[in-house]
């Protein structure tokens, strides 16, 4: 682990490789999993305020999973809020894309301009995930390794494409252009 700003980062993130292949995995990570992907206290506030801009990109059983649900749903092994699931176990805000490949209701809607809310941080920042023990003032980022993405790991290996780059306007996005020159600078270190 190193330290930055104050926030435990894996090795991993810096030296793992990492480049999403969409055409292989469909988006898998949209209905794979145990629960709906984390939600942070201010999203929360944020998916009430945006959802009737974000509800005609979504798919009617995504709406009816919603109202019947709420926006967020409380998940115990998650320790907090994630999306609402369908039936079958895929993120109720999950749409498909003409080639089949899954894509999030939230991000069509911004890429259409009808929010400024890209999609929940946890999504933007995958395979990053964030654990945090607000009350201890901990933080880590940890590279989440997750067999659906073996594609974007040889596709990474490929490009040699470290994950922390990979996710750069999310890190960006969360922790600030700050946060992210000190990481690039402690993966060189690490480089040597």
């Amino acid at each position: 682990m190193v330290i930055v700003q104050d926030i435990l980062v894996s090795e991993d993130v810096l030296t793992e490789h990492f480049l999403c292949n969409l055409n292989a995995c469909k988006g898998a990570c949209c209905w794979e999993g145990d629960f709906g992907a984390p939600l942070e206290a201010a999203e929360l506030h944020t998916l009430e305020n945006i959802y009737e801009a974000v509800k005609p990109f979504l798919l009617d059983e995504g709406i009816r999973a919603i109202e019947a649900q709420g926006l967020h749903v409380h998940y115990p092994d998650l320790g907090g809020p994630g999306t609402p699931l369908l039936e079958n176990g895929a993120c109720a805000f999950l749409t498909f894309e003409p080639s089949g490949i899954a894509k999030c209701g939230i991000e069509k809607a911004w890429e259409a301009g009808a929010t400024d809310f890209q999609k929940p941080i946890s999504c933007h920042l995958y395979p990053v995930r964030v654990a945090a023990t607000p009350e201890l003032g901990f933080e880590a980022l940890n590279y989440d390794v997750w067999d659906i993405c073996s594609a974007a790991c040889t596709a990474g290996k490929r490009e040699k494409l470290p994950v922390y780059k990979f996710v750069k306007d999310a890190i960006v996005r969360k922790y600030g252009e700050d946060f992210y020159e000190e990481l690039d600078a402690a993966a060189g270190y690490l480089k040597g």
